[in-house]
């Protein structure tokens, strides 16, 4: 007999939940390092304005205009919070994942053993 047969249907079950919280789990990890990237391009984009003495420029689409600096800025800064916002929301989700995940797997393992 394999070892898969010897495992009650119950604890089947949770193994398959368990992957599934796991894939989930990945789907927010990359969504969080999405994310992040966002975050750090939009700092770096802030700071490049604030130093910058010139004109700036923003690409729009397959072209480059000239931007408004303090307009561009606020944009900037919104976007900023919005994305700090959402990080904060997928690592609050990543925490309440993580303990579920570290709790079926106890289960789990309680069972097959």
């Amino acid at each position: 007999m394999t070892e898969q047969n010897k495992i009650d249907p119950e604890t089947q079950e949770k193994i398959q939940e368990l992957q599934t919280y796991e894939q989930n789990f990945q789907s927010l990890l990359m969504q969080k390092q999405a994310f992040q990237l966002e975050l750090n391009e939009t700092e770096n984009a802030l700071s490049e304005i604030s130093n910058a003495k010139d004109d700036i420029f923003k690409i729009v689409g397959q072209i480059m205009i000239k931007a408004d600096k303090e307009k561009t800025q606020e944009e900037l800064k919104k976007k900023k919070e919005l994305m700090s916002l959402r990080l904060k929301s997928i690592e609050k989700q990543e925490s309440e994942l993580t303990k579920q995940l570290e709790d079926l797997r106890k289960e789990v393992l309680a069972k097959i053993k």
